[in-house]
C-alpha cells in the first residue's frame, strides 16, 4: 500500500476541511488559537476552499457568533477546543468509532501505548455490537489484577479527584482512556457489564505506571510457550530475542513444539502482523487489505526467511485476541500451518491510519479491512478455534486451553 500517498490525502483533506471552516469565521480580524505550547495569531478568510462551494457552512458559524455573542461564561469560550471539538464532531460523523480526530493530548496518549509505557490501569478498549468493551486486560496489570476480563462492556467511567462520573454510551475511545488514565497511585472505578452476570459491578483500579512487554517465552514440558502480547515499538528486538532461545532448544533436541500464544493480545501494526506469520510460513499470501478507494485489494506475502518453519505449532486464542494477532492466527489456520486451541476471537477487521496534524494533534482514518488469505473478513466475525476450549472460571491457577495445546503437540 502506498502510505506515503495516503498519509498525503489525509493530510491534504483536513487542512482543506480546516481552513475552509475557520477561515470563514476568522474573516477579517486577527485572533488567537491555542496550538499546543505556541498560541500564533493568524489571519484567515471565511471564503470557502474551491471545491467546496456546495456546502453551506451558515449554521456552523451562525451558532459559532450566537455562542461569543450570547453566552454567559465568557472565559469558557476556548477557540481552540471550540475548533477541536467542531473537527471531532465532523469525523465522529461517519459513525465509526476507530475513525477518530485526537487533540494534542489524546495524540500523546495514542503515542505512548505504541512506546509501550504510560501511567493507567492496563486496559485496551474496543467496541462491541457498538458498546465500549474490554478488548484485553493487559498482563500483570492493575485491571488483570483485580479481574477484569476480555469481553466485559464498560458502561460508566468514575473518578472523584477529577470530578468526572459519566455514562459510555457516545463516548469515544479518546475520551474513554483520557479519564482512566491519570498520575500513578490515584484511583479510577469502571462499572462493567458481564455476560452471565445479572448487575453491573463496579471494579476500584489505582493506576500504575504501565511497561507492556511485548514478548515472553519461558520452556514447560517440552514445548515453547511464545507469548506475544502487543505488537508496538518493542515487539521486533523482544521477537527475535525469543526465538533465538527457542531456536538453541530446537538445536539441542529439547523441544517437540511451539505454543504461539496470542490470547488478549489487543493488535497492532499491519507490517507487524507480515513479520510474526512470516516467520512460520516459507512463502504465500498473509494479509490480503480491501481498500476504502475503488474498492480494489492488496496482497501482502511473506517477507523473510523465517526461523521457525518446521516446528510443529498450535496457537491460542481467545475473546481478547484482536486486530493484528488475529490476522496472524487466521493466517496460520487458512495455511494449515497451525491449530488454534481457545475460544473466537474479537472480531476487530479494520485497518487504521495514523496520521501527525498540525500543533500536536492527530487523525486516525479507518482506510481497509483486513481478509485472510481466502478472502474471508475477519470484522465483526473472528477467527474460530479448532478446539474450543474454555478457562476454568472456578480455578484460575489451572490453564485448560494452554495444555490442551502442549497435548496436541507431545501426542503429534
Amino acid at each position: 500500500m502506498k502510505l506515503k500517498a495516503i498519509r498525503k490525502t489525509i493530510l491534504i483533506l483536513c487542512l482543506v476541511i480546516f481552513s475552509g471552516g475557520v477561515g470563514y469565521y476568522f474573516g477579517q480580524r486577527q485572533v488567537e488559537v491555542s496550538l499546543g505550547k505556541f498560541i500564533p495569531k493568524v489571519t484567515i478568510e471565511r471564503k470557502l476552499p474551491v471545491g467546496k462551494e456546495d456546502v453551506d457552512f451558515s449554521l456552523f458559524w451562525d451558532t459559532w457568533d450566537r455562542l461569543e455573542a450570547s453566552y454567559l461564561d465568557k472565559k469558557a469560550l476556548d477557540k481552540s477546543k471550540m475548533v477541536y471539538g467542531a473537527i471531532s464532531g465532523m469525523v465522529a460523523s461517519l459513525g465509526d468509532p476507530y475513525t477518530v480526530f485526537l487533540p494534542p493530548q489524546e495524540q500523546k496518549q495514542s503515542k505512548e501505548d505504541l512506546s509501550g509505557q504510560f501511567e493507567g490501569v492496563g486496559i485496551q478498549l474496543g467496541y462491541k455490537d457498538s458498546k465500549m468493551a474490554v478488548v484485553a486486560p493487559l498482563s500483570g496489570t492493575p485491571a488483570e489484577k483485580a479481574g477484569v476480563k476480555a469481553g466485559d462492556f464498560i458502561v460508566k467511567i468514575k473518578d472523584e479527584k477529577k470530578q468526572i462520573e459519566k455514562e459510555t454510551t457516545g463516548m469515544s475511545l479518546p475520551e474513554a482512556v483520557t479519564i482512566i488514565r491519570g498520575t500513578k497511585g490515584t484511583a479510577v472505578i469502571l462499572t462493567l457489564v458481564r455476560e452471565g452476570t445479572k448487575e453491573p459491578f463496579d471494579v476500584e483500579l489505582v493506576r500504575e505506571t504501565i511497561v507492556v512487554k511485548s514478548v515472553e517465552v519461558n520452556f514447560k514440558d517440552d514445548v515453547a510457550h511464545l507469548k506475544l502480547l502487543r505488537f508496538g515499538e518493542r515487539t521486533y528486538q523482544e521477537w527475535e530475542e525469543a526465538v533465538g532461545q527457542i531456536n538453541q532448544k530446537e538445536k539441542a533436541g529439547e523441544i517437540k513444539g511451539v505454543v504461539l500464544d496470542l490470547r488478549n493480545n489487543p493488535g497492532g501494526f499491519l507490517q507487524g502482523s507480515i513479520f510474526i506469520a512470516s516467520e512460520f510460513l516459507e512463502s504465500g499470501v498473509v494479509v490480503k487489505q480491501e481498500k476504502s478507494q475503488n474498492g480494489g485489494t492488496e496482497t501482502f506475502s511473506v517477507n523473510k526467511t523465517g526461523k521457525l518453519l518446521r516446528i510443529p505449532l498450535v496457537v491460542l486464542i481467545n475473546e481478547g485476541s484482536a486486530s493484528a494477532s488475529e490476522i496472524v492466527a487466521g493466517t496460520l489456520q487458512e495455511r494449515g500451518r497451525a491449530k488454534l486451541v481457545g475460544e473466537k476471537t474479537f472480531g476487530k477487521g479494520t485497518i487504521q491510519e495514523a496520521e501527525d496534524l498540525p500543533g500536536g494533534s492527530g487523525l486516525h482514518v479507518t482506510i481497509a479491512r483486513w481478509l485472510l488469505p481466502s478472502g474471508k473478513s475477519i470484522d465483526k466475525e473472528g477467527v474460530k478455534p479448532d478446539f474450543e476450549v474454555k478457562m476454568d472460571e472456578k480455578d484460575e491457577t489451572k490453564d485448560p486451553q494452554l495444555e490442551k495445546a502442549i497435548e496436541l503437540l507431545i501426542n503429534k
